[in-house]
């Protein structure tokens, strides 16, 4: 009996299994089931949406486009064209025409798996996603050669979920009408690559001076690191950026495999110039190049064929570059000058004319903008600004002679000395010791304060020096604070921009107006710029003769590194500087030799060519300038005026100012 019972209880066990057993099918045959419905949906809902993104997708047709590469026509303000890039640069190149260093490069910092994948990389965007998520921030994109590809050749750069989706979809079908080398010809022909380039040849020959199929391990390198930002890694326009840009692509074509790790380090960290090939004609050249940087800010990275208007007068250009060259032709050698700059402003920041060196085709570095060279004296403005802000007057008195106390003991130029004596004449002269005391009255952290308000944005060493010009500074920010005293004391923004239109006419940039912002005291700007004019009377600069008043001021660094002249009227602001590169001294040039002929030349050219720009304040009030010409104006450069408005007969000093300071 006891085996009958055990048997019958091994019957009932397998029938609960059995029960199991069938219920888990049944599960899992009604798991099933939904899966299909659920995926019957979602390919439903993703036909829709595919139907969706693509109802507006654009023809796919015309192979030619593949080649297209968009133009860029610089005009000046009188319409003129001044430089054109694009199209007619470069030929189009396939694979085979490439260097494999080029290839490797693009494809190393690009999409390592672009043979691979079928247009869309599923580990590179995880890849992205993980990167980004540790960071924090997005720093890595997704995007394969064939998805950049297909935005250039037919989206917009919208950045919106349906771009990106049709971004992809194009990929897609990119890769099945196309083969991978076709793919990749295409990207490179017409990917953008900075100075208004479009495609590797053309980059090749205006940036190393050669064709695309003789580049050399680095230069392949600085091409393909161009692509993540162009205007940013431009070796026109920053070289050294462009280097590191490239150290970077070589160490990842070590880590893909491409090259061995003692290329990478034997390969020479130089920027070859090209052989006198230039991207524009001479004239305005530097400007062009300028403006080309100042794309991206505007309307992102150009995707179509460009009509940039601009503020540049090519009168004032010509005089400009045509004045350089001549004083550095005819005195260079004697004067031991190789190089130098202009850079015209109008008081509303307008760029009006810019040469940022005596040869574009010889070096394609803007001096007027890239440059950082000490002012010298042209710095003494804004000390003596900072003094009339605190209540000082053009006629307080500061000691002029020899600083005997601490480490630092500046001296006065041929070691002359004038006692007591009135901010008025201490600017006038350009006595160092009298602004060296001053600038320590003040304070060097006014000074400084007063300097970043009136636009100079480098880096200026906090000590009393520096009340003699001693810290490096770009012409640029120079010209755009004496902008601010020429148009009485409001900020400035340089700009050269006007209209951004496509070919159709089409606006996609129009500058507006800005409303004048007061970023220093005006009465105190009118009164500097009116002891200023004194430079061009009787003081440093008085061998610059011009039949009209304006306000300058003369700059010469130690050992005559750099001889700078800058001056205004409430028409244009112009700034010259004559110098080496290799920061040599010259042969005691000063800003009051040729430097301030080729102000005087440029200043002559543009005479009541603009309507004057004068914020702020009355046009006749006798602490300002007011009207310059006729009876007042003359009256105003014979007379002295005190902080209290008041006009009083100007005093013929006995002193010996034969000697004076620069």
């Amino acid at each position: 009996m006891a085996k009958k019972k055990k048997k019958g209880g091994s019957s009932a066990s397998k029938g609960n299994k059995s029960k199991k057993r069938a219920k888990k099918q049944s599960l899992s045959v009604r798991m099933f089931k939904w899966l299909v419905v659920l995926g019957l949906w979602a390919g439903i809902i993703g036909v829709f949406l595919i139907a969706w993104f693509a109802a507006d997708l654009p023809e796919i047709t015309q192979a030619s486009k593949f080649q297209r590469r968009p133009s860029i026509t610089i005009l000046a303000s009188d319409g003129s064209q001044i430089a054109r890039y694009g199209e007619t640069k470069g030929r189009t190149v396939v694979i085979s025409d490439l260097p494999t260093n080029l290839i490797n490069a693009v494809l190393a910092t690009e999409d390592r798996r672009f043979y691979q994948h079928p247009g869309i990389d599923a580990f590179g965007i995880a890849r992205a996603v993980m990167v980004n998520a540790s960071k924090g921030r997005l720093v890595q994109g997704g995007s394969t050669i064939t998805q950049q590809l297909a935005k250039n050749l037919f989206l917009s750069y919208d950045r919106t979920l349906k771009r990106k989706v049709q971004e992809a979809m194009l990929a897609v079908w990119l890769e099945w009408h196309l083969t991978k080398d076709e793919i990749l010809s295409a990207y490179l022909n017409r990917v953008y690559l900075g100075s208004g380039l479009y495609g590797v040849d053309a980059a090749a020959e205006i940036y190393f001076g050669k064709d695309v199929e003789k580049l050399s391990l680095r230069e392949c390198a600085i091409i393909a690191g161009l692509l993540k930002a162009p205007s940013r890694y431009s070796p026109l326009a920053n070289p050294e950026l462009a280097l590191e840009r490239s150290d970077v692509v070589l160490s990842a074509m070590v880590e893909a495999g491409y090259i061995a790790e003692h290329e990478a380090k034997e390969s020479p960290r130089t920027l070859p110039k090209p052989a006198g090939k230039s991207a524009v004609s001479k004239e305005a050249g530097y400007f062009a190049d300028w403006v080309l940087g100042n794309l991206d800010d505007l309307i992102g990275t150009p995707g179509m064929d460009l009509i940039v208007e601009t503020t540049l007068s090519p009168k004032i250009q010509s005089k400009a570059e045509e004045s350089l060259a001549a004083q550095l032709r005819e005195k260079g050698s004697k004067l031991s000058a190789s190089q130098g700059a202009v850079l015209v402003m109008r008081p509303d920041g307008a760029i009006v004319a810019m040469v940022g060196g005596k040869d574009r085709t010889g070096s394609e570095f803007n001096r007027a903008t890239q440059a950082l060279r000490p002012p010298g004296s042209s710095f003494k403005p804004i000390v003596y600004l900072t003094a009339l802000e605190q209540g000082w007057k053009p006629g307080s008195t500061i000691l002029d002679a020899p600083i005997t106390q601490g480490k630092y003991k500046p001296a006065n130029f041929a070691g002359k000395y004038y006692g007591e004596t009135s901010l008025e004449q201490a600017l006038a002269y350009s006595m160092n010791t009298a602004a060296v005391r001053l600038m320590k009255e003040v304070g060097v952290a006014s000074v400084i304060n007063n300097a970043r308000q009136m636009g100079i944005t480098s880096k200026l060493e906090p000590d009393l020096s520096l009340a003699l010009g001693s810290s490096g500074v770009s012409m640029l920010d120079m010209t755009t604070a004496y902008a601010t005293l020429a148009n009485g004391g409001f900020g400035v923004t340089p700009y050269a921009i006007e209209v951004i239109k496509d070919t159709q006419g089409r606006v996609l940039y129009k500058r507006k107006p800005q409303a004048p912002v007061a970023v220093i005291d005006h009465r105190a700007a009118q009164n500097v710029s009116r002891m200023m004019e004194r430079v061009l009377i009787d003081g440093t600069a008085h061998r610059i003769k011009i039949p009209f008043p304006a306000s300058a001021k003369t700059g010469t660094s130690q050992d005559y590194r750099d001889a700078w002249f800058i001056g205004f009227t409430t028409e244009m602001v112009v700034a010259v500087w004559l110098g080496n590169d290799d920061n040599s001294p010259m042969d005691k040039t000063t800003g009051a030799g040729p430097p301030g002929e080729i102000w005087r030349d440029v200043m002559l050219s543009g005479r009541n060519l603009f309507t004057p720009i004068r914020y702020g304040g009355s046009p006749n009030e006798s602490e300002g300038r007011g009207n310059n010409d006729g009876f007042s104006g003359m009256l105003g450069r014979l007379l002295n005026t005190e902080g209290d408005g008041k006009l009083k007969p100007k005093q013929r000093d006995s002193r010996d100012f034969s000697h004076l300071n620069d």
